[in-house]
């Protein structure tokens, strides 16, 4: 990922669960996914950005989403705050 230093310093929401609230609360301005975590889970996260109006970006792995976020481990979703 290109903005790594950039997802550290927003206020990001990573996991699947916090992404999903941010959504529907919308409260999010982006949302990144994984394109290797579960699909059932990127289809549904997608759907729920595209009925919402939220832009998302895939990103190729969780190992690479979540050093973008600045966790040790990989993140399937993360929410960048407006």
């Amino acid at each position: 990922m290109s903005n790594e230093k950039g997802l550290q310093d927003a206020h990001v929401k990573i996991g699947t669960k916090q992404t999903v609230r941010m959504v529907q609360s919308g409260m999010a301005a982006e949302v990144y996914v994984a394109e290797d975590s579960d699909p059932q889970l990127t289809s549904k996260i997608i759907a729920l950005c595209e009925q919402h109006n939220v832009k998302y970006t895939k990103v190729d792995t969780m190992k690479n989403l979540g050093k973008a976020c600045g966790i040790g481990v990989g993140a399937a979703m993360a929410a960048v705050a407006k």
